[in-house]
């Protein structure tokens, strides 16, 4: 096979550099091979959403796909042409809703008029809760020029899973650079709160508890609601929060865990998002690394403000100049790091 040879245990040598090595490998029309998978866990391999991602990725290019069993530590993937349609995956477990669509956001970009199904877990540890995917990190996405739109129709918690989600995405021909070299006010602050399976005042108190660290803030929205059998399965909930400014979007979430206080849960949210708002940030540490690709792929460089370039950023980083040949430049400013990436001219 000539192509890439991806070493999965590269940096923070986790899930991320599975999916979007096949992420990659499928809009440059790139085959890889992949070893070394998630080789720093304490289950090393592939586990069942990364072969999920895999999957659904190859249906969106026709991919020719060796060795992506659920445990395996190498495989290779092959891509076709990338194309729409409708694209239906089952994790099977609690796994990721949110990271799958994380793997096939680039190609149904670049294909068009795509859905994505997912089912799995919408809400559950190690992974943005759905929320924050649809207003943090497609709200930014969307100030580059990608459009989706997400339906909820279950929502999936640890260790159940069973949540549904559908994507739908319009095609982007042309990213743009996302500019954020320095942030201007809070315009508003608000948030989601969510719990099924679980006492009626989990979500009133989780939705208190965060807008009394606020209290300095008058715009404060948090949307609260119990969810009924017929809109979750299993026991669980989270609240998300994110900071609107004119140029950008800050998130910061918290799931609510057996033993663990609702007003513990709310503040914990409150107190990152308040973190990430205080360092004078532009992106929060999480969206700093999910957005790499997309500037990446832009027409000209784009520039933030993160107050920590993450082990996640750094591997992304890694992995797109592999595959892209785009370069990065972090420096410090103050306790703040300022990055730049500038894409390859392909013009």
């Amino acid at each position: 096979m000539s192509g890439l040879e991806i070493d999965g245990s590269h940096g923070e040598g986790g899930g991320q550099i599975v999916r979007m090595a096949v992420a990659l490998s499928a809009i440059t029309s790139t085959p890889v091979r992949v070893m070394n998978v998630r080789a720093k866990r304490a289950k090393p391999g592939l586990a069942a959403q990364h072969a999920t991602a895999i999957r659904a990725v190859a249906r969106l290019c026709d991919a020719r796909v060796e060795g992506a069993e659920v445990g395996s530590g190498a495989f290779t993937f092959t891509p076709g042409p990338l194309h729409g349609g409708k694209i239906a995956v089952d994790v099977g477990t609690a796994g990721s809703v949110t990271l799958v669509l994380q793997a096939c956001l680039p190609a149904a970009f670049q294909a068009g008029d795509t859905e994505l199904e997912v089912r799995g877990g919408t809400d559950v540890p190690w992974s943005p809760p759905l929320d924050y995917f649809g207003h943090v990190f497609l709200g930014l996405l969307q100030k580059m020029g990608g459009r989706a739109e997400v339906e909820v129709a279950m929502r999936g918690y640890y260790p159940r899973g069973g949540g549904l989600v559908r994507v739908r995405v319009e095609r982007t021909s042309r990213w743009r650079p996302l500019l954020l070299p320095g942030r201007g006010g809070i315009v508003r602050i608000a948030g989601r709160a969510h719990a099924s399976n679980l006492p009626e005042d989990v979500t009133d108190r989780m939705k208190s508890a965060a807008i009394r660290q606020f209290a300095k803030y008058t715009s404060v929205r948090i949307h609260s609601e119990t969810l009924g059998p017929d809109r979750a399965v299993g026991p669980g909930g989270a609240i998300v929060l994110w900071a609107e400014t004119p140029e950008t979007i800050l998130g910061a979430s918290a799931l609510a865990e057996k033993g663990k206080r609702a007003e513990k849960v709310g503040e914990q949210a409150a107190t990152s998002l308040l973190k990430e708002i205080e360092s004078r940030a532009t992106l929060d540490v999480h969206a700093s690394d999910q957005v790499l690709a997309y500037a990446a792929m832009a027409a000209s460089p784009s520039e933030f403000l993160v107050r920590e370039v993450t082990e996640h950023a750094r591997t992304m980083m890694w992995l797109l100049g592999s595959f892209l040949g785009t370069q990065f430049h972090a420096s410090s400013e103050g306790g703040i790091s300022r990055v730049r990436v500038t894409p390859v001219d392909r013009s």
